[in-house]
């Protein structure tokens, strides 16, 4: 028996992923959209601290190795949304001067100015709903004592958020790290899937995990289809690789690997290297005065002296805050600290270092050393430094915990995008260098990451590359129903 064909079939349906399908089918094309996981439930669990936190019961459990041989399970989540589901709905654009590079601190160029993913930018927070709240009075405490001291200055967030949030107090005090159970948070399935529902040129398949890629075999630079863990497999006119950072990689330098394009394309060289992850701080900061703030991540903070840095609130309520607390101290005392504390997610932008990479293999390998890029870990150190000090100025004393190399929820940088295939992978409108077909529209292209959370900028690049892409498909003389359709199972 025959199945259609696709105009795009998609990997992953994270930012990137939702976004670009989202545009292709409003632009005609016929997608089918392959998720690793399952849709999360809907029965509260996805807000349950023990099940969430402690047990980390909906966390991949994928093992890995880091690059002196020691055992690492990246924090990634594999289900229908990806990490946006997880995400604490933070939407920032990157500034233009982050699309430039700056040899200064290790960071690699944009090959397409901020000017041009500026209306992909508005695209996005358009369907995301992306809003600002107002400061509530604790924060609003804190922000204003720091005013006055070393030069600090806040900006509203922006968050995709629902405006009315706050009318669910469990929902508002657990956005940050949690998915929301009646989708009062603005990520990928909630805002570009589930409008396609019920739409005939849309398939989305769950618990489709795809383990290969399948070219042409006369011309193996084409990219026509994928072959899941279960042996089916799928063809399309052009596939898009959205798995993420750690996963995108691996896909692709199978491929390469397999066909013997690794010895003959420039670009391939590339694939995997300049992993990005920011340098992360988590801030936990007290005073004597009970906190009642409900919506917390109101404001980001920034400081001229720290270039490449900035401060954000956590979304986390005293409950959960406590749980960030010393383990040698007393529950009684982790919970009544609590109460009187913020918390506070500091991050730098590393810079790019080719030997900070991903490679595939069983296990997988994450190979990222800090030490590579000593001036963002110079800046990273004085930053956290500098924060505390204004803190304590400001009558709090905190403490810190680094995020450590299994918090991958910013990775990005392995799948480089840039004008040559002699230092980069993806060329500037999301096809692979000396490939046809083959796209990528997750956070792995990224060059740079910028101070703030890169998922807008996701967003934007997916809704980009699928608006570039579905021209070139609909100018292609050959229609799309005259496509030859192929088996459904092929070996």
């Amino acid at each position: 028996m025959n199945v259609p064909d696709y105009d795009a079939i998609v990997i992953g349906s994270g930012a990137g992923g939702a976004a670009a399908a989202y545009r292709l089918v409003l632009a005609g094309m016929r997608v089918l959209l392959l998720e690793k996981g399952a849709h999360l439930p809907d029965d509260g669990s996805t807000l349950d601290i023990q099940r969430v936190v402690h047990a980390g019961e909906f966390l991949s459990h994928e093992c890995w190795t880091d690059g002196r041989g020691g055992r690492l399970r990246p924090e990634e989540h594999f289900n229908v949304g990806g990490k946006t589901k997880w995400y604490g709905a933070a939407l920032l654009r990157f500034s233009a001067d982050e699309f430039l590079p700056d040899p200064s601190h290790d960071c690699r160029g944009w090959p397409i100015a901020a000017s041009d993913l500026a209306p992909y930018y508005d695209e996005a927070e358009r369907l995301l709903g992306v809003r600002t709240f107002d400061c509530e009075p604790a924060l609003a405490h804190i922000v204003g004592r720091l005013g006055s001291k070393g030069r600090w200055r806040s900006s509203a967030m922006p968050l995709g958020l629902a405006a009315d949030i706050r009318a669910q107090p469990h929902e508002a005090s657990h956005f940050d790290g949690f998915a929301s159970a009646q989708r009062l948070k603005s990520e990928a399935e909630t805002s570009l899937l589930a409008p396609l529902r019920g739409n005939d040129r849309f398939e989305l398949l769950t618990n489709a995990e795809v383990v290969s890629l399948i070219g042409d075999p006369a011309f193996p630079v084409a990219v026509r289809g994928v072959r899941l863990r279960d042996g089916r497999v799928f063809r399309g006119r052009s596939i898009l690789l959205a798995a993420g950072a750690l996963h995108s990689p691996r896909l692709l330098s199978r491929y390469l690997s397999e066909t013997g394009l690794d010895a003959l394309l420039p670009a391939a060289g590339f694939v995997g290297r300049y992993l990005k992850l920011h340098l992360l701080t988590a801030m936990v900061a007290i005073s004597a005065g009970i906190k009642t703030d409900l919506l917390r991540k109101t404001l980001v903070l920034l400081n001229d002296r720290f270039p490449h840095s900035s401060v954000q609130p956590l979304g986390f309520d005293g409950e959960l805050i406590s749980t960030l607390m010393p383990q040698l101290l007393p529950p009684a005392l982790r919970r009544a600290l609590g109460r009187r504390a913020y918390g506070f997610f500091l991050q730098t932008e590393d810079g790019s270092h080719s030997s900070n990479r991903v490679c595939d293999g069983t296990p997988p390998v994450m190979d990222y050393r800090e030490e590579r890029l000593p001036n963002a870990e110079r800046e990273h150190r004085e930053f956290t430094r500098a924060f505390q000090a204004a803190l304590l100025g400001a009558g709090l004393v905190s403490f810190t915990k680094r995020v450590g190399l299994n918090g991958t929820a910013h990775a990005c940088g392995s799948l480089v995008c840039g004008s040559a295939p002699d230092d980069s992978v993806v060329d500037p409108s999301g096809q692979v260098h000396g490939m046809k077909g083959l796209y990528v529209v997750d956070g792995s292209v990224l060059p740079r990451s910028s101070r703030v959370n890169p998922s807008l900028t996701i967003y934007a690049w997916g809704l980009r590359v699928a608006a570039l892409l579905a021209r070139n498909l609909q100018s292609e003389p050959m229609a799309r129903q005259d496509v030859e359709r192929v088996p459904a199972h092929v070996s």
